[in-house]
């Protein structure tokens, strides 16, 4: 299948939604390690962006986002509306970050 288009809005301009295929998403739990806590507490005395947060954060965004477009191509479609990210910290030092939207099959407009 060709790749899937995405969008945190409800339309894609130039398509139209032909089939909704349901609720689709990616979940990914994470916990710091114990070097990645010490080095962050670290990067905190001095000062600005702490690097190795960002960095445990976007691949954990990416990641969920990934199952998510996995997820919606299992089902047939060809695009995912309305994404939206949540986090929810499960327990001390382990995140939970889960990515969805709804997976839907869409066909492009006739152009005038």
């Amino acid at each position: 299948m060709e790749k899937c288009m995405t969008t945190t809005c409800f339309t894609l301009d130039g398509y139209r939604v032909v089939r909704t295929l349901g609720v689709v998403r990616g979940i990914i739990v994470r916990s710091r390690s114990i070097f990645g806590s010490m080095g962050a507490a670290l990067q905190t005395i001095v000062g600005g962006d702490i690097t190795l947060l960002m960095d445990l954060c976007e691949k954990t965004r990416a990641g969920a986002f990934d199952m998510m477009v996995d997820h919606a191509m299992e089902r047939g479609a060809n695009a995912v509306i309305g994404i939206s990210y949540d986090a929810t910290e499960v327990m001390q030092g382990v995140t939970e970050v889960l990515c969805y939207g709804t997976a839907v099959e869409v066909e492009a407009l006739p152009k005038v």
